[in-house]
C-alpha cells in the first residue's frame, strides 16, 4: 500500500472536527499519485458524502468536461477538497474545520508533489492568497515554492451563473500552455526557483 493510500485510510476515520459527526463518508480525494495537476475544491456535497468520492455531482460532471478540453481524464490528475467531510446543508466550511483538515491536505501535496495546484473557488484560493477575490485573480498563475498555483472559479459557479462557463473553460484551456512555459523557464534558468507571476 502506498503512503498516499495509507493517508487516505487515516482521513476516512478522522475524528478531529464536528464534521466527522455528521458525515456519511469522508472524501479523501482520488486520482494519480504522481499527478502534475492537483485540483482543490471546497468540500464534499451530498453525492460526494454518499459515495466517498470527490466531484461526482453536477459540478463534477462539468469538471470532467473541463479536463476533456485539455485531453485529460480524472485518473490523470488528483482531485480533493479543502475539507474532507461534507458541511451540513452544504454550508461553507468554517475556519476551524478548514484548519482541522489542513494537515491532511498538506500531507497530500507533499506526497503527490504536483507541478500545479489548481484552486477551485474562494475557500481553496484563500489557502494561498488570503483576502484575494476570485473575480480578480482567476486565470493568473503564481509560482510559490517551486509550484504553480492557479486560481479558477469553482465548476459549480457555472451551474448557478451560466455566463461564467466560458470564463472557466478559457481558464482551463490555459493550463497546458502555462505548464509548458514553466518547463521552458526551468530548463533555461536552472537554479532559479521563485517566479512571482507569469
Amino acid at each position: 500500500m502506498s503512503a498516499l493510500a495509507r493517508l487516505s485510510d487515516e482521513i476516512l476515520v478522522c475524528p478531529h472536527c464536528e464534521l466527522a459527526r455528521s458525515r456519511t463518508r469522508a472524501v479523501p480525494g482520488e486520482g494519480a499519485e504522481d499527478a502534475n495537476l492537483l485540483f482543490i475544491g471546497e468540500g464534499p456535497g451530498w453525492h460526494e458524502d454518499q459515495q466517498g468520492r470527490p466531484f461526482v455531482g453536477s459540478a463534477g460532471q462539468f469538471l470532467d468536461q473541463l479536463l476533456a478540453l485539455i485531453g485529460l481524464r480524472r485518473e490523470h490528475v488528483y482531485i480533493t477538497n479543502i475539507v474532507k467531510c461534507r458541511p451540513p446543508q452544504n454550508r461553507d466550511p468554517l475556519p476551524a474545520e478548514i484548519q482541522s483538515c489542513r494537515p491532511w491536505l498538506d500531507r497530500q501535496i507533499d506526497l503527490i508533489r504536483p507541478r500545479m495546484v489548481v484552486t477551485l473557488g474562494r475557500h481553496s484560493l484563500a489557502r494561498y492568497a488570503p483576502g484575494e477575490s476570485i473575480g480578480k485573480v482567476h486565470g493568473k498563475p503564481r509560482k510559490l515554492n517551486d509550484m504553480i498555483h492557479y486560481p479558477m472559479y469553482h465548476p459549480a459557479a457555472a451551474l448557478h451563473q451560466a455566463s461564467l462557463r466560458r470564463t472557466i473553460e478559457s481558464d482551463m484551456l490555459r493550463i497546458p500552455e502555462i505548464l509548458a512555459e514553466d518547463k521552458g523557464v526551468c530548463q533555461e534558468a536552472a537554479g532559479v526557483q521563485q517566479l512571482s507571476m507569469f
